[in-house]
C-alpha cells in the first residue's frame, strides 16, 4: 500500500513538473513570437516610411529642379537648399585634340602625390598612367615655402625623367601642370577664399597666387617645362571618426584669374574627354556631390560676371538638397540630430555611405531593446556610433550563401553577436536592403532632375558619368539606382539618360582639367 502511495505521489509530481516545463516553454514561445512580431512591425513600418515609388520620385525630382532654378537666380538661401556656384571651368575637354602627357602633384600634409597620363586624341583611353608618393623631409617643412616649392620641383624632375614625354609630343611652350593642395582631419592646412595657410610647415603660405608664382619660379629654375595650371585645395571634414573627403579646384586663366572648381568638375572633364554628350558628373561613396553642364543665359544670378554666351559647368553641392517630399524617417532624424551639422546635407545622409551603415544600425538598436532581437541583453558594441561601416552593410546585403554566413561573420565580427538563427540574419539583410533602395532611387531621381533641368529628357542622349565606391562597388546599390532612372522615364524615354562608370579612374580629374583649352584659345 506504502508502495503504491509513493508510487502515485511520484508520479503525480512528475506529472506536475512536466506540465510547469510545457507551461515555461510555452510562456517564453509566446514571448518570442511576441518580440519576433514586433521586430516585424519595426521592419514593415520602416520599409512603408522609406518607400519610393515613382510618384514620390518625381516630386523630389521636381523639387531638385525648383531649387536648382531658384539658386542659379538668387544667393537668398531662403529660396533654395542649395547653395550652387558656377565653376568656371568651361571649355571642357573635347576628346579630340588633348593629346600628349599631362602631370599633376598634390601636396599632402607630409607627403606629396605626384601623377601622370597620356592622352592620346579621339576619345581614346588614358593610358599610362602612374602614380608615385614621396615623403617631404623635416628639414624642409622647417624651412621656407619656396624652399618646399624647390623639393617639389627636383622630385617632379625625377617623375618626369621616369615617365617622359614621347619626342612627338615635345613643345616649345610650357604645359600645363595640375597642383593640389590637401588637408587633413587636424586641418593642417586652411584655405579660405584665396589664402592657404599649411600648418605643418614653418613657413605660412598665404595667396593662392603667390603659390602658384613661387611653384612655377621653382619650376623653371629647375629646368622643367611645366607650370602650375590647376590648383586643388581638398577639404577633410572629420565625423565621428569617418572622413568625408570635399575637394575644391583652383584653376588660373590666361589673365591669371583665379577661380574655384569642385573636384567634381575634373570627373566631368573626364566624362566629356570621353563622350560629347556627357552632360553631369555624380559622386556617390562616402559623400556625394554631382556637377553638370549648363548655359551662361541661365545663370542670372552671376551675369555680371559671365561670358554673354557659352557653357558653364555648375557644382550643385547637391548634398544639401532637402525637400518635404523627401522619405525621412524617425532613424533619419535621430541619426541628424545628433550629426555635427543638425539640420543641413539632408540629401547626404540618406544617400552616401557615410550614412547607410548608420541608418541600418539605428534600426537594428531599436529592434534589439524593444523586441530583443539579439537576445535578453543589447549587445554593447551595437550602440557605437558609425561602427556598421557601409563596406560591410554591402557585404552583408549581397550575402548569397544559404544560411547568410556573411552576415553572421560580419555581425560577430563587428558587434560580438553570436548565435543568430538564420531568420534573423535575413531580417538584418532586408533591414540592408531597405536603406540601400531608398538611398539609390533618391540618387536616381537627383540624376533625372539634373536632366530634365537641362531641358534634355525628351530628344537627347545624355550621359551620366558616376564615380565613388558606392556606385563602383555596390552592385545592388547600382542596380536600384538604374531601375529607379528607368521607372521614372519609362520604355519611351529611358533611352535618353545613359548612366556610366567614369573612365579615367580616381585622382585622373585635375590631368583633364589640365588637358582643357583655356578660355582665350
Amino acid at each position: 500500500m506504502k508502495q503504491q502511495v509513493a508510487l502515485a505521489a511520484v508520479t503525480t509530481t512528475a506529472a506536475t513538473v512536466m506540465a510547469v516545463v510545457a507551461l515555461v516553454r510555452q510562456y517564453w514561445k509566446a514571448k518570442q513570437d511576441r518580440q519576433w512580431g514586433k521586430c516585424q512591425r519595426i521592419l514593415r513600418k520602416f520599409a512603408r516610411d522609406c518607400s519610393t515609388p515613382v510618384p514620390k520620385l518625381w516630386q523630389v525630382a521636381n523639387a531638385m529642379v525648383s531649387d536648382m532654378g531658384a539658386s542659379l537666380s538668387s544667393s537668398d538661401e531662403a529660396t533654395s537648399s542649395l547653395n550652387m556656384f558656377v565653376s568656371y571651368a568651361s571649355p571642357l575637354p573635347t576628346g579630340i585634340n588633348e593629346k600628349g602627357m599631362y602631370y599633376g602633384v598634390n601636396l599632402r600634409q607630409t607627403k606629396i602625390l605626384m601623377v601622370c597620363g597620356r592622352l592620346q586624341g579621339k576619345n581614346q583611353p588614358i593610358s599610362d598612367l602612374y602614380v608615385d608618393e614621396v615623403p617631404i623631409p623635416s628639414s624642409v617643412m622647417i624651412g621656407t615655402s619656396q624652399e618646399l616649392y624647390d623639393y617639389i620641383a627636383v622630385e617632379l624632375v625625377k617623375f618626369v625623367s621616369a615617365h617622359p614625354e614621347k619626342d612627338d609630343e615635345a613643345s616649345a611652350n610650357d604645359k600645363k601642370l595640375g597642383f593640389t593642395v590637401s588637408s587633413g582631419d587636424d586641418q593642417s592646412t586652411v584655405i579660405s577664399g584665396s589664402n592657404i595657410k599649411l600648418k605643418n610647415f614653418a613657413a605660412d603660405t598665404t595667396g593662392v597666387k603667390d603659390l602658384i608664382i613661387g611653384m612655377n619660379r621653382a619650376l623653371e629654375k629647375h629646368g622643367l617645362k611645366l607650370r602650375v595650371h590647376a590648383l586643388v585645395s581638398i577639404f577633410t571634414c572629420l565625423h565621428y571618426s569617418i572622413n568625408i573627403v570635399y575637394k575644391r579646384h583652383f584653376r588660373v586663366d590666361s589673365d591669371s584669374r583665379i577661380e574655384q572648381v569642385d573636384d567634381i568638375v575634373g570627373n566631368l572633364a573626364g566624362g566629356r574627354y570621353y563622350d560629347k554628350d556627357c552632360v553631369a558628373a555624380i559622386t556617390l561613396g562616402i559623400g556625394t556631390n554631382a556637377a553638370y553642364v549648363d548655359t551662361t543665359q541661365s545663370a542670372p544670378r552671376w551675369h555680371d560676371s559671365l561670358p554673354k554666351k557659352g557653357e558653364i559647368v555648375v557644382c550643385m553641392e547637391w548634398g544639401n538638397f532637402n525637400t518635404c517630399h523627401l522619405p525621412i524617417t524617425q532613424y533619419d532624424t535621430s541619426l541628424d540630430a545628433a550629426s555635427s551639422n543638425p539640420g543641413h546635407r539632408i540629401f547626404e545622409k540618406m544617400i552616401s555611405g557615410m550614412y547607410l551603415g548608420e541608418i541600418v544600425r539605428r534600426v537594428l538598436v531599436r529592434m534589439a531593446q524593444e523586441a530583443a532581437l539579439f537576445g535578453q541583453n543589447v549587445p554593447p558594441k551595437l550602440l557605437i556610433p558609425y561602427l556598421l561601416r557601409s563596406p560591410d552593410m554591402a557585404a552583408m546585403h549581397q550575402d548569397t550563401s544559404e544560411d547568410r554566413e556573411v552576415v553572421h561573420e560580419k555581425l560577430k565580427e563587428i558587434f560580438g553577436i553570436t548565435n543568430l538563427t538564420t531568420t534573423t540574419r535575413e531580417l538584418v539583410a532586408e533591414v540592408c536592403d531597405i536603406v540601400t533602395e531608398r538611398g539609390a532611387r533618391l540618387a536616381g531621381a537627383g540624376t533625372v532632375a539634373i536632366v530634365k533641368k537641362l531641358g534634355r529628357i525628351a530628344n537627347r542622349r545624355s550621359v551620366i558619368i558616376m564615380e565613388g565606391g558606392l556606385y563602383e562597388h555596390y552592385r545592388i546599390f547600382r542596380n536600384y539606382l538604374h531601375s529607379g532612372v528607368w521607372e521614372m522615364l519609362g520604355n519611351e524615354l529611358s533611352d535618353n539618360i545613359v548612366v556610366e562608370h567614369s573612365h579615367g579612374g580616381a585622382g585622373t580629374g585635375p590631368l583633364f582639367l589640365a588637358a582643357s583649352p583655356t578660355p582665350d584659345s
